[in-house]
């Protein structure tokens, strides 16, 4: 299990754009998942990932975006009249300044959840923030990217999601449970990888287990097929 100091994106916001974050898209859509799911959300997705999972539904974001200040950003997630807010990715901590925004978010009363990849420190990620953290499973291809001091980071509205791929990733899944004593920290989800296990055989295998977490399809998915900007 990695231990080391994870890897930050090379190119941030400091690259000759100081007060600026690079940014894929902004965009009104439904929450997919975790626990606000269904609420209509506005979603700031951020440029640049250092990991390079299997399943990855968001290639477009690896590169390309756009340089935008914060106060730009904040003024156009107003513009949807929303109180919900994820900022997302790629992965939004590989830009320094993802910290900047997410405390501005929150000094403004929006409900801001960060989507992350447990790859990288969330130690400096604001108290009010609910952290939706990755625990990378080996089918991801990136299982030795897992930061795991996070764990000691999350509280109780937080949430550790694992994508399960196969049996060997959800058997993997309850071994990390137990030994991280992760259901006694924060709220834990559980879903199928798009394409790869059928989300019957996953609920099946948690209803059998009488696993006490939960089961969670992507409704952006079903909505729209991860249509980017939905």
């Amino acid at each position: 299990m990695c231990t080391d100091t994870p890897t930050v994106l090379e190119k941030t916001s400091t690259d000759g754009h100081s007060g600026q974050l690079r940014i894929s898209e902004i965009f009104l859509s439904l929450q997919g998942e975790s626990r606000s799911v269904g609420y209509p959300t506005v979603f700031i997705r951020l440029t640049g990932c250092p990991l390079r999972c299997g399943y990855c539904d968001t290639i477009y974001a690896f590169q390309g975006g756009q340089w935008i200040t914060l106060a730009a950003i904040l003024a156009q997630a107003a513009t949807y009249e929303t109180r919900h807010i994820t900022v997302t990715g790629g992965e939004p901590l590989a830009q320094k300044l993802c910290l900047d925004l997410l405390t501005r978010l929150c000094d403004v009363d929006y409900e801001v959840s960060l989507e992350t990849s447990g790859a990288l420190d969330v130690s400096a990620v604001d108290a009010r923030v609910v952290k939706v953290m990755d625990l990378k499973t080996p089918g991801s291809g990136e299982e030795d990217k897992n930061y795991w001091q996070n764990i000691e980071y999350l509280s109780s509205q937080d949430q550790i999601k694992f994508v399960v791929c196969d049996r060997n990733d959800y058997d993997w899944a309850k071994r990390i449970l137990a030994q991280y004593q992760l259901l006694s920290r924060c709220e834990i989800l559980f879903s199928p990888c798009h394409g790869q296990l059928d989300a019957k055989t996953l609920a099946a295998w948690i209803l059998e287990d009488k696993l006490q977490i939960r089961f969670q399809l992507q409704l952006h998915k079903i909505l729209w097929d991860n249509e980017p900007g939905r």
